[in-house]
């Protein structure tokens, strides 16, 4: 199976417009945001942590390799969660809780879902995320098409990468333990839907949806272009 192809691809999937974008029912833009390395991607993840909450779906596409696991990893530290985040794809779902802080308190856990080997929607039942999102931030690699039931609300993140060429990483400077060292520079477009995210700052800068969809890329991996993103500090 090579993931699924309903739903939006990555990228804004509504009409064009003049100026920033909306999602759905809000007044929050679609963002851009430049990942120049690994660790960038990471960054935007911690920095989406800061703005997560207990209840929130985040649902990402791109291509293999794209970094959808690496910008999880990030998410997961910056809810200080408990191990490693590692691609689920043989156990689909892992969920993972977040430990004690400082005060003692404990955010909410992550589910992270890999939906690549998803066949239809009775499998996505048969997981019963439903049952756990209301406690948990649960994040869903392959998810477009598959888990946008889930909630009303929800932050699509979409993340292409270069195919070779000047984007792409010399072999020597590759990471051999990290799923994105076969290429450099990513943009990843936020969108996010649904009134929760109406007033909450998202990193990048906004662009408008006739931008994010020529720019945009299908979980296929097919590339798009990079202008106009703001990069993420690691």
């Amino acid at each position: 199976m090579t993931g699924p192809t309903t739903g939006p691809a990555t990228g804004p999937t509504t009409g064009p417009t003049t100026g920033p974008v909306s999602g759905a029912g809000t007044g929050a833009a679609t963002r851009r945001v430049v990942l120049p390395d690994a660790e960038a991607t990471r960054g935007l993840g911690r920095a989406l942590a800061a703005v997560l909450r207990a209840g929130d779906l985040v649902v990402l596409t791109g291509g293999l390799g794209a970094g959808k696991t690496t910008l999880t990893q990030g998410i997961g530290a910056g809810l200080g969660v408990r191990g490693a985040v590692v691609s689920p794809t043989f156990t689909i779902a892992r969920v993972q809780p977040a430990l004690p802080g400082p005060d003692g308190r404990r955010g909410p856990s992550l589910v992270h879902v890999d939906a690549y080997r998803i066949g239809s929607l009775d499998e996505i039942d048969a997981l019963d995320l439903d049952a756990s999102l209301k406690e948990s931030v649960t994040v869903v690699e392959w998810g477009s098409g598959w888990v946008e039931g889930l909630a009303q609300d929800r932050l699509e993140v979409a993340i292409e990468r270069p195919r070779g060429g000047a984007g792409a990483a010399p072999a020597a400077d590759r990471d051999p333990d990290d799923e994105d060292g076969a290429a450099g520079v990513r943009t990843a477009t936020l969108r996010p839907v649904g009134a929760r995210w109406a007033g909450v700052p998202l990193p990048g800068e906004p662009v408008d949806e006739d931008d994010g969809r020529r720019g945009g890329v299908g979980d296929d991996g097919a590339d798009g272009g990079a202008d106009g993103a703001a990069p993420v500090a690691g």
